[in-house]
């Protein structure tokens, strides 16, 4: 069995982050409001990223690393640009979007 951790864009721009071990369930879920919660009423979604785990505690580990993670530092990981993702993991972040405490919604600020 494979698990996935994902990011979804909000109709509002803000990202959230999640995990499953469905992911064609999970965005369709998603897309559907039968999720509840934070991207429910922010319709519709698109899934911008997503990466196979071989364990749910690999899956649940990525996604709650990611939601503590800036929204610059989530963008260059989207792009594969793991130099960026570096340098910003070293506190390099010059415009101040450091980044804010993870929250059980996954949002992140907007640009």
């Amino acid at each position: 069995m494979s698990f996935w951790v994902y990011i979804l864009r909000c109709a509002d721009n803000y990202y959230y982050t999640g995990h499953t071990d469905n992911l064609e369930q999970r965005i369709v879920e998603h897309q559907n409001g039968l999720c509840g919660g934070y991207t429910a009423g922010r319709l519709p979604i698109e899934l911008v990223f997503s990466q196979e785990c071989s364990t749910r505690d690999e899956a649940l580990a990525a996604e709650q690393q990611i939601k503590g993670w800036s929204r610059k530092k989530k963008e260059a990981m989207m792009r594969g640009d793991w130099a960026e993702v570096s340098r910003l993991a070293k506190g390099s972040d010059r415009d101040g979007s450091l980044a804010h405490p993870s929250t059980s919604s996954g949002r992140t600020g907007k640009k």
